[in-house]
C-alpha cells in the first residue's frame, strides 16, 4: 500500500504560480511512477502529468506543456508540481497518483486539493 497526501491547492489570479506536494508513505517510494490528475466541476478526470521512478523521463498533457513541471524527491518521498502562468480553466481538484513498478495502471490516489484560478 502506498499513503498520498497531496498539498499546496488554493485560490491564485490568473497567471499567478502554484506548487502542488504530495507525501508518499509505506511501499517503496522510488519503485513508483508518479502522475498528477485534475478533475474539473462536471467533466471527467484527467492526466496532467507523470515522472518515472528516476526523474528521467516526464510527460506533459499538451494544456499544461511549458508551464507545468512536475518533479520529485525520493528521499524525501514527495512528488511536487510546479504550475506556473495558471489559467482559469485550470481550476480543478488536483489528485495524486502512484504506479507500482510491475503495474500498467495509477494503484493507489491522493485524496486531491483543490485549485481555484480567478480571472
Amino acid at each position: 500500500q502506498v499513503q498520498l497526501v497531496e498539498s499546496g491547492g488554493g485560490l491564485v489570479q490568473a497567471g499567478g504560480s502554484l506548487r502542488l506536494s504530495c507525501a508518499a508513505s509505506g511501499r517503496t517510494f522510488s519503485s513508483n511512477r508518479m502522475g498528477w490528475f485534475r478533475q474539473a466541476p462536471g467533466k471527467e478526470r484527467e492526466f496532467v502529468a507523470a515522472i518515472t521512478w528516476s526523474g528521467t523521463w516526464t510527460g506533459y498533457a499538451d494544456s499544461v506543456k511549458g508551464r507545468f513541471t512536475i518533479s520529485r524527491d525520493n528521499a524525501k518521498s514527495t512528488v511536487y508540481l510546479q504550475m506556473n502562468s495558471l489559467k482559469p480553466e485550470d481550476t480543478a481538484v488536483y489528485y495524486c497518483a502512484a504506479q507500482p513498478l510491475g503495474s500498467f495502471k495509477y494503484d493507489f490516489w491522493g485524496q486531491g486539493t483543490q485549485v481555484t484560478v480567478s480571472s
